[in-house]
């Protein structure tokens, strides 16, 4: 039986191609992503490795530059440890955001990993974290190091001047050196620039002191012992740890991360491989009628129905088998794929060979060939139950309408249960509820692809006066073939149906949510610019005082963090200026007057009033972060503003316990609203700092809605495998199909149909059968998109579901696009066919 499924394979090779290529992309999915992220994780754990190799013990502490409550290594500290026995060396650093201006003024690299630290050489003058290329390391006030990476970026070569932004002011330094660097921040795509230690420390700390320290074992020393030495030594809150611990966690918060990526894209493999079951299905379901005769003689001949399905699992096992082997190599060129991309968008890998692991291999080949053997089962089945007298009848079994009856009651149970458990999901704002909708939409899913076979009649029906009409006798039998066969449709239809469900589902929930957002940014914000520091971090306080200064500015307003403590509970609460602020957003009174903050008093949002029992007039005690305290008025309610705090309070009043401002924004209105000449004026006010991002109303809009965007293309392209096996199965089901009717395209041929007309039927039936796949998918999508949103509307202001009828339309036509390209070849086949040939063809 072995040998006759290898001769079969073989015999048929042609009409297994489609199969094979839907599990081979599915086995490259699932192995490309193992080796993938197999090899990440051994190149970031090797990296954390060399990193700690030479460090016996580092200290860790929290100082901030402006916070003096805090403590970090002072130099005394830091002296004491180096005396102790077994330290060869003890180094200690400072770090925080520093920004490199490239060849047009623009920000080098991302903002939130541009960093900056001290150099620290030693007694031969080198830092042993870092190899120089070119030069030295800074050692004047006025000198910087820039890594090989940033400097090549900025065309920036030792002697010249480099404009280099911190939280302040921009500065122009010396490039003293070059060096390479395995640093985090690096290999994410920013920067890092090194100082000289003294600087440093003034513009991320405070003189003399050190927030981290690193410690070097002399040989035969232990780590454990000087770990003990350490720590009686260290402030309050600091933290020691040993090279080896934090090497592990490192490794182990890298290897936690890639596991959340290795199951999004293990999910899109699934996704992709439930797809490839319905192609799989179909082809063996017609190798099986085609070869009615065939199978129906072995059993006349004396083989058991045991036997013809063990041959027909056979089969399905040597075509996964190849597949297997196919789509793991695909899978490696996958993984070295993914690894460059990473590199075109910013992100550098650290130097490492590609681990292909037993894990990686062994899952191609059990994926391979159990999905392709689950696939041909039932197809194997039917096989098996072929009765011998059938070998002295040309008729291949052709389901029945009967025959689906039982299929239609349960598809029908399911597609009931599992709209009615999605409903249920939809009226919960919680993970239970989206946890119900997942669940649902999994049985609704179900549901509606066991149906499929009974929705083709009724659905293509529809289609069918326009398609005779249109197309006269080969849109009539176009309609006909479509439907001849209710089971090959809907495995065909339900590939793409699958696909235009999540396709579907994640452009309803996601220009919903745009536009929920979109909304939200339009109706609460007046402000023409907005000025934010790339990093993330808080703009320094002179660039508020020099935006205050710019020409054409009308209104200035920062957006400053402040945290008060109220009672036993605490509330955030927004620095504005009294006066512009009501110019920057739009925000409505409820009662009282926002003229208040400039009294001292604070505004509030209602609903936050509402829950605290606050009302205009009252006095709220209130303790600032540096625990002084003052009794606040409340000067006015006002409808809540997403982008501001829920209590408001005049900048002076903040500024009376803050050292160190937390301003997070800076929102402008200028004389004339937006133009050129206005933006311009808010960069030539900031000293064209390329670490501050200035934004006008659009770029904010972009900001705060292009995430939405980002995550749905991702989505899509994720999603993209699926789709290919998709088309993959209507090329399959009418080549297949085509082959199967030559004896009826060879009569249709005799009696006066030419070539171009059967071209013609056998590719409308293509785009019958896709649009048929497409309606449905999109009808789905659209319920299931529709049930997601609920579960977060109550979250999102302003939501209101928007069903995104342009994006719909583009569907359908590419779905039926795809019908036209999977018939191109099984179109010119069966119009080739020599009609007497066709004709004496059983």
């Amino acid at each position: 039986m072995f040998r006759t499924a290898v001769r079969n394979v073989l015999a048929h090779k042609a009409r297994l191609l489609m199969t094979v290529l839907a599990v081979m992309l599915g086995v490259a999915f699932v192995s490309g992503t193992l080796v993938f992220t197999d090899t990440l994780g051994n190149a970031f754990h090797n990296q954390a490795r060399k990193s700690y190799d030479d460090v016996a013990v580092a200290v860790t502490t929290w100082a901030e530059r402006g916070d003096e409550e805090t403590a970090a290594v002072d130099e005394a500290t830091l002296e004491k440890i180096r005396d102790l026995d077994g330290v060869a060396e003890a180094t200690g650093r400072v770090s925080g955001f520093a920004g490199v201006a490239g060849p047009d003024g623009k920000l080098i690299g991302n903002g939130w990993s541009n960093t900056g630290s001290n150099f620290t050489p030693g007694e031969n003058g080198e830092d042993r974290q870092y190899d120089f290329t070119d030069g030295t390391g800074p050692v004047e006030d006025g000198q910087i190091a820039l890594d090989e990476e940033t400097a090549r970026k900025g065309e920036y070569t030792v002697g010249e001047k480099v404009r280099v932004a911190t939280t302040g002011p921009v500065k122009e330094y010396t490039l003293a050196g070059v060096f390479t660097t395995e640093d985090g921040a690096v290999n994410a795509g920013g920067s890092l620039v090194l100082f000289d230690t003294e600087v440093a420390q003034r513009l991320y700390l405070r003189p003399g002191e050190f927030r981290d320290v690193t410690v070097v074992a002399a040989p035969g020393a232990s780590d454990e012992r000087l770990l003990a030495a350490v720590e009686p030594l260290l402030p309050k809150d600091a933290e020691a740890k040993t090279g080896a611990a934090l090497a592990a966690e490192e490794a182990e918060a890298t290897e936690a991360g890639l596991k959340g990526l290795n199951t999004i894209l293990l999910s899109f493999a699934g996704i992709a491989l439930f797809v490839g079951v319905f192609l799989i299905a179909n082809t063996f379901t017609m190798l099986v009628s085609q070869r009615t005769r065939e199978l129906a003689l072995m059993r006349a001949v004396g083989a058991s129905r045991r036997q013809v399905k063990r041959a027909v699992l056979l089969e399905a096992g040597v075509v996964g088998l190849i597949a297997s082997v196919t789509g793991l190599l695909l899978g490696l060129g996958l993984a070295i794929g993914l690894r460059s991309a990473m590199g075109a968008f910013g992100g550098k890998i650290p130097a490492g060979p590609l681990v292909v692991s037993p894990t990686a291999v062994v899952s191609a080949f059990v994926v391979g060939i159990l999905v392709t053997v689950v696939a041909a089962w039932l197809p194997a089945r039917r096989a098996a139950k072929i009765p011998p007298v059938a070998a002295m009848s040309s008729v291949h079994a052709v389901a029945t309408t009967r025959s689906l009856v039982l299929r239609n009651s349960v598809g029908g149970v399911l597609a009931l249960l599992g709209a009615a458990v999605v409903v249920a999901g939809s009226t919960r704002s919680t993970d239970t509820g989206r946890a119900l909708v997942a669940g649902g939409a999994f049985l609704a899913l179900l549901g509606v692809i066991v149906l499929i076979p009974l929705l083709s009649r009724p659905v293509i029906a529809l289609a069918r006066p326009l398609l005779r009409k249109v197309f006269g006798v080969s849109g009539k039998l176009a309609a006909q073939n479509a439907v001849r066969n209710p089971r090959r449709t809907g495995a065909t239809a339900s590939a793409l149906a699958i696909g235009l469900t999540l396709v579907t589902g994640i452009s309803v929930l996601g220009v919903t949510l745009g536009r929920a957002v979109d909304k939200m940014t339009t109706d609460n914000i007046r402000a023409d610019y907005m000025v934010s520091m790339a990093s993330g971090e808080p703009l320094d306080e002179s660039a508020l005082t020099a935006l205050s200064k710019a020409d054409g500015v009308a209104a200035v307003s920062p957006q400053q963090a402040v945290w008060l403590t109220v009672g036993d509970g605490g509330v955030s609460a927004s620095a504005v200026t009294p006066g512009d602020i009501e110019k920057v957003f739009a925000l409505t009174t409820v009662s009282g007057s926002l003229d208040s903050l400039g009294d001292g008093a604070i505004a509030v949002a209602a609903d936050t009033a509402k829950s605290r029992g606050w009302k205009t007039g009252d006095s709220v005690a209130v303790e600032f972060q540096d625990g002084k305290k003052e009794n606040l008025k409340v000067g006015a309610l006002y409808e809540g503003n997403e982008f501001l705090s829920p209590v408001l309070l005049a900048k002076d009043v903040a500024d009376r316990h803050e050292s160190l401002p937390q301003i997070v924004e800076v929102w402008l209105a200028m004389d004339g609203g937006q133009s050129a000449a206005n933006e311009q004026a808010v960069v030539d006010a900031l000293g064209d700092n390329p670490a501050m991002s200035v934004m006008d109303r659009q770029g904010i809009r972009d900001m705060f809605g292009g995430f939405v965007n980002t995550a749905m293309n991702i989505m899509y392209a994720l999603l993209a495998m699926a789709l290919v096996i998709a088309v993959l199965g209507v090329v399959n089901t009418l080549a297949m199909s085509v082959f199967e009717r030559q004896q009826e395209i060879g009569m249709l041929r005799a009696i006066g149909l030419d070539r171009r007309r059967v071209k013609r039927m056998i590719r409308l039936e293509a785009v019958v059968i896709s649009l048929f796949g497409a309606v449905i998918g999109v009808g789905l999508g659209m319920f299931l998109g529709w049930a997601v949103g609920k579960t977060v509307s109550s979250s999102v202001p302003g939501y209101a579901l928007v069903l995104p009828w342009d994006r719909i339309a583009v569907f359908l036509v590419l779905a039926g696009l795809v019908g036209v390209l999977a018939s191109l070849w099984p179109a010119r086949s069966g119009a080739k066919l020599n009609m007497l040939t066709a004709i004496k063809t059983e």
